[in-house]
């Protein structure tokens, strides 16, 4: 019999190794669509998700979003022991984080995102605690030197809102700023934390607009921070609690601020004078972190107060997106 040419030899076997690695394809396609949960958690010992709160049904829960703007896995459905307060869930440590795991795993629990009422993925803290002039490129625009040490202070709790609420222009100031933040979840309490431990104490991080009315803050009655930083809605924070070990470095995440969709904010958070582990370690000398607690971590260049010719301020109606790689996005209406 004539053998066939060396040519057609070599595509037909060419034809079968394609055909082989596509029912390979297909194989592992049909498995991740059957698991399609599973593929949001790593093989560490701590499980990588997005945490966030929600409303549904007129109930409150605790739930892992599948991937961004993906649909919510209801935890307190899959698990009783699971509370529908983060602040609570996070103070379980890895018990939570493990029995979260095992509801996603299971598939089942999913609700579609349209059906769900997404709030601030914690707002109940004991402390939210903020830094200022943390970025290099922020202590440039103001002229002012680069700190030795990090620069604190503070908001409420009451202040903060979720990604969808409106910000509340307050009718006492005429000078209202945007500024996007990182933002450190405190996962286990600790004082006098060392650096090389202050890693331990985090359970992840999240997004925060750090509203500002800076005529309070720069300018009234003495500078008053606290006034000009607290007021209602001025902490919009979300969309998700990520996982410290879902970020592959918080020290190297693109961070912008759009308003009306024009960027007014672009940088990253390599640019951070003071790192997450020199913050712990600082502000845990002075007092006790718990479980829960909030560091906005500052904001870099580009705020409405110091822009050249004259400063920029938010009007009512404008929208402002605070968004952070590998976190994600929020947004609020000026009202």
């Amino acid at each position: 019999m004539n053998r066939l040419p060396k040519c057609i030899i070599f595509a037909l076997h060419l034809s079968a190794k394609r055909i082989e690695k596509f029912g390979a394809i297909s194989t592992l396609l049909r498995a991740q669509t059957s698991c399609q949960n599973k593929r949001y958690f790593t093989t560490s010992k701590q499980y990588s998700m997005r945490l966030v709160q929600f409303q549904y049904a007129g109930r409150a829960g605790v739930g892992v979003e599948l991937g961004q703007g993906g649909d919510i896995v209801d935890l307190c459905a899959g698990d009783p022991n699971i509370p529908s307060n983060m602040k609570n869930f996070v103070k379980e440590g890895q018990i939570m984080l493990d029995a979260a795991k095992q509801v996603v795993l299971s598939g089942k629990h999913v609700l579609k995102r349209t059906e769900v009422n997404l709030r601030a993925p914690i707002n109940d803290c004991d402390k939210v605690l903020c830094v200022g002039m943390n970025y290099r490129e922020h202590c440039i625009e103001q002229k002012v030197p680069i700190p030795t040490e990090p620069i604190f202070f503070s908001k409420f709790a009451s202040s903060i809102v979720a990604s969808g609420d409106d910000i509340i222009y307050p009718d006492v100031t005429d000078e209202l700023d945007w500024e996007v933040e990182l933002v450190i979840v405190i996962g286990k309490n600790g004082k006098n934390i060392k650096e090389s431990n202050a890693m331990d104490h985090v359970i992840g991080y999240t997004v925060a607009h750090d509203v500002s009315a800076r005529d309070w803050q720069l300018k009234k009655n003495g500078r008053q921070w606290l006034l000009g930083k607290t007021m209602d809605t001025f902490c919009p924070l979300g969309p998700a609690i990520v996982t410290k070990d879902e970020i592959s470095d918080p020290h190297n995440l693109g961070i912008r601020c759009r308003v009306n969709g024009d960027i007014r904010q672009d940088s990253n958070t390599n640019e951070l004078v003071f790192n997450t582990m020199q913050l712990i370690a600082f502000i845990s000398r002075l007092l006790t972190l718990q479980a829960g607690d909030l560091i906005l971590t500052g904001t870099p260049s580009g705020v409405g107060v110091f822009r050249k010719p004259k400063p920029i301020y938010l009007q009512r109606g404008d929208v402002v997106e605070c968004e952070i790689d590998e976190i994600g996005t929020i947004s609020n209406k000026i009202v």
